[in-house]
């Protein structure tokens, strides 16, 4: 039994010696003309959307699947407050500020992030009420369309470094 716990104790030693050493290796230099090295925590981080952009985007999307559609005049209407409710914002929410953020207490902060996905939620359900009215006035060809061209940005949210191409290569897990 004694022999066991020494042998646990000393596995457990050496794993946290070579972890130490580990963590306190110096950084290699970055390779030369490679530019200025960027801190490891704001690699992953994406820059904020330009919403000039976004609208670009939107627009020459949404002429897209009108054109797809073959919109008639009666269904101009559902398609006017179709786009308008799946409008991108005007402007982005920034983030806090995290001096101000700071100085709030917990239940401040609370309520400011329930505002903010209050918000968020009314313009979802304004734009999935325009998206069933829409549907409702399309004919079943075009319904048909619709549901092909909007079947990808409305399926399960992916995560943007797992892209769907890898779960058609990865083998199927066996239990």
């Amino acid at each position: 039994m004694k022999n066991t716990t020494r042998l646990g104790l000393s596995a457990a030693l050496l794993a946290t010696l070579s972890w130490a050493s580990w963590a306190q290796t110096a950084p290699t230099a970055a390779p030369e003309g490679s530019g200025p090295a960027k801190p490891a925590h704001h690699e992953h981080r994406m820059a904020a959307p330009d919403p000039a952009q976004m609208q670009a985007h939107f627009a020459k999307r949404s002429a897209e699947l009108k054109a797809k559609l073959k919109i008639t005049a009666a269904q101009e209407p559902a398609w006017k407050a179709f786009t308008d409710a799946a409008q991108p914002p005007a402007s982005v929410p920034k983030r806090p500020d995290p001096a101000e953020w700071a100085k709030l207490t917990t239940p401040e902060r609370i309520a400011q992030m329930e505002s903010h996905q209050q918000a968020k939620a009314q313009h979802q359900a304004k734009r999935a009420q325009a998206t069933k009215a829409l549907y409702a006035a399309l004919s079943p060809e075009q319904q048909k369309t619709f549901d092909a061209e909007t079947l990808q940005t409305m399926g399960p949210p992916r995560h943007p470094h797992h892209p769907p191409e890898r779960d058609e290569q990865r083998p199927a897990r066996q239990p």
